[in-house]
C-alpha cells in the first residue's frame, strides 16, 4: 500500500494484476481519451506493467498505482499516479476508472492523495496534465483539482494536439 483515502486504498501494480489491466485499457473511455495501446492479452499487460508501471516505481520513485475500493472487498476499480514522459518537461498526473465507477468522485479522491505525495514525498513543484480538448470530464476534474491550463501540446508521435494543465505547488 502506497496510501488510503476514505473509500480506497493505493497500491503499486504488480504483474498478477495484468487481467485488471487488461480490463482497464480496452474499456470505452481509455480507448476514445487515452488510445488504444494494442494490448489484447494478458502477457501484453503484463509486459505492459513490467515496462511501464514496475520500470518508473524503480527509476522514479512513482508511477501508475492501483485503485482498489474499500467497500467491494479491495476491488481493483481504477488508476491514477505519476508519469515523467520524456517529452513534458514537467511530471504528469493521470486517473482512469472501469466505467461503473467513473463519475462518483473516485478520480478526484484518489487524484488529492496522489498530489499530496507528490508534492510531500517526491519533492515536485509542479505537476502537469494532459487530456484531449473534448474530454469535458477530465477538464473539469483537473479544473477542481486546481490544475491550469497552460497551452496546446503535441507529445507523442501520433501529432495530436492536447491541452496541458498545470499546476504549482507552494510550500
Amino acid at each position: 500500500m502506497i496510501t488510503q483515502t476514505k473509500r480506497l486504498i493505493i497500491s503499486k501494480f504488480t504483474a498478477e494484476d495484468a487481467p485488471f489491466f487488461l480490463e482497464l485499457v480496452n474499456t470505452p473511455h481509455w480507448i476514445k481519451y487515452i488510445g488504444d495501446r494494442g494490448i489484447k492479452t494478458i502477457t501484453q499487460a503484463e509486459e505492459r506493467i513490467q515496462q511501464g508501471h514496475l520500470k518508473s516505481y524503480v527509476e522514479h520513485g512513482f508511477g501508475f498505482y492501483k485503485l482498489l475500493l474499500k467497500d467491494e472487498n479491495l476491488k481493483p476499480i481504477g488508476t491514477a499516479g505519476l508519469i515523467k514522459r520524456d517529452t513534458l518537461d514537467d511530471v504528469d498526473i493521470g486517473f482512469a476508472m472501469l466505467p461503473d465507477y467513473e463519475g462518483k468522485g473516485f478520480g478526484y479522491e484518489s487524484s488529492v492523495e496522489i498530489m499530496k505525495l507528490a508534492k510531500d514525498r517526491f519533492e515536485l513543484k509542479r505537476l502537469a496534465a494532459i487530456t484531449l480538448d473534448n474530454n469535458q470530464s477530465s477538464i473539469k476534474l483537473l479544473e477542481k483539482l486546481g490544475f491550469i491550463y497552460e497551452k496546446r501540446v503535441k507529445p507523442f508521435e501520433d501529432d495530436e494536439e492536447l491541452l496541458l494543465f498545470a499546476k504549482e505547488f507552494y510550500k
